[in-house]
């Protein structure tokens, strides 16, 4: 009589039978990159909604402009403190299940938001979502690098990437019409079913083999390598003993391509956030458009721009990643000191559709580097450790929530000359460029260093182990 298999659930990312050699553009399916795009998506979508719905909150509780400022600002700094728990979480523990378990109790905490009968409880429920983001973005970051090779990495960072400014533009939209025409608790309830369905999928996610990717492009195989099934905390082997952090820190600020591309990172978003952050106001006080179309227009022109050069940047680095030395950040720099200079040239116009335009294409150039940073920084660093780079990233980047603050403060002190605050941030957009350009000299020799043999932190594939 034959013996009866308890039947697996079925996974999406589950590579062929047969294995994978690494010279496919997607070893492990499309699966995860969809996946992934929607949990960035539906997570933006549902912070963003408070921006759309404030006007709603305030005439139901009543608060200042300065405590709605801090229902943005507070999650941000709880994220901070979250940054490196997140990073050894990523490392550590089965990824596709913790951004599962993650987006199902952020799920629970936007119904919590719509229920909440207080305002110190709905603002509670924004806080805990902000830490909620800060752990699943190492995680969803890592993962990416286990399921797609260099040659697809800045495409599909890209991608992911771009939900971060189509859900900021799609959550501020819906809060607003939502909430208008059925109140604004419905605006968050309705984020609670498609949270848990990305959550469900999440969970059908095959956990990759961390670094088992990796070996096989340093092998170079002929024939397809059979893919190990990963263990409980994502490792090929059930012996694999966690990095300490401290030991992880230490060979992070060893890589200089990191250090510089982190660096250019932190540089860029307190120039963009900071400049773009006043577009709407500066077209109301300079070329007299009122302010529901001023924020319209901005945001049509931010958006288009921003994901047009994000995929453009992403098939571009895989076009020059191996073809021309560092061909990836030689492309996200000279994109962004060009578009810096095009933003100099656009907030000199005095005509506006000369700005709009010039306003446009910068977003455009800057925006190259999106995917292309990301997509380095997975290929310097070895696989046990990227969840904790792509948390400290994280940790830094959120220092560009000054840039606001910065070009206000100067407007103020100047007579309210919002240009020259603008202006006051462009040497931070220039040292953005230069520091790319400077990484991209060492990129190849430590990508390579990635490669050339599995280290004694890193999982080993079951199949050299078996020939040996």
């Amino acid at each position: 009589m034959a013996k009866t298999v308890p039947r697996r659930r079925r996974e999406l990312g589950t590579a062929p039978l047969e294995g994978i050699t690494g010279r496919e553009a997607a070893p492990f399916g499309w699966a995860p990159l969809i996946v992934l795009f929607l949990v960035g998506l539906t997570d933006r979508i549902e912070t963003s909604i408070t921006s759309g719905a404030l006007p709603l909150l305030q005439a139901e509780w009543g608060f200042s402009d300065t405590m709605g400022g801090m229902i943005s600002t507070a999650p941000l700094l709880v994220g901070a403190l979250m940054a490196i728990p997140a990073g050894v979480l990523a490392d550590r523990f089965n990824r596709t299940s913790l951004i599962a378990l993650v987006v199902a109790i952020w799920s629970f905490v936007t119904l919590g938001s719509a229920l909440a009968p207080v305002f110190a409880l709905f603002f509670l429920s924004r806080v805990l979502l902000g830490a909620a983001d800060t752990i699943d973005n190492p995680a969803s970051s890592s993962l990416l690098a286990d399921y797609y090779p260099p040659s697809t990495r800045a495409k599909v960072f890209g991608w992911v990437r771009l939900t971060q400014y189509a859900g900021l533009s799609i959550g501020t939209i819906f809060g607003g019409v939502v909430g208008q025409a059925f109140g604004w608790r419905w605006a968050y309830a309705c984020m609670v079913i498609p949270g848990l369905l990305v959550a469900y999928l999440c969970w059908r996610l095959r956990e990759p083999s961390r670094g088992f990717l990796d070996q096989v492009l340093a092998r170079a195989p002929r024939t397809p390598v059979p893919v190990p099934r990963a263990g409980r905390q994502g490792a090929d082997s059930d012996s694999e003993r966690p990095v300490p952090i401290g030991t992880q820190l230490r060979y992070i600020w060893r890589i200089r391509t990191l250090r510089y591309v982190s660096g250019g990172l932190v540089c860029l978003s307190l120039g963009l956030q900071g400049i773009l952050y006043w577009v709407p106001s500066l077209l109301n006080r300079e070329f007299g458009i009122d302010p529901a179309q001023a924020s319209l227009l901005s945001s049509l022109v931010g958006i288009l721009g921003v994901c047009a050069g994000a995929v453009f940047g992403g098939w571009l680095g895989g076009r020059l990643h191996s073809r021309v030395r560092g061909g990836r950040l030689l492309a996200s720099g000279l994109g962004l000191l060009v578009g810096s200079a095009m933003l100099g040239v656009a907030l000199s116009m005095d005509t506006l559709v000369l700005f709009v335009g010039l306003l446009a294409m910068s977003n455009f150039l800057t925006s190259i580097g999106i995917p292309n940073f990301f997509a380095s920084m997975a290929d310097v660093v070895r696989a046990s450790s990227r969840g904790m780079s792509f948390a400290v990233l994280n940790f830094l980047v959120i220092g560009g929530s000054l840039g606001p603050v910065i070009v206000g403060a100067i407007s103020d002190t100047f007579g309210g000359s919002l240009v020259l605050g603008m202006y006051a941030l462009f040497p931070a957009l220039l040292m953005a460029g230069l520091l790319v350009l400077v990484g991209r000299g060492h990129f190849d020799r430590e990508a390579e260093s990635v490669l050339a043999t599995p280290q004694p932190d890193e999982p080993r594939p079951e199949t050299d182990r078996d020939a040996r």
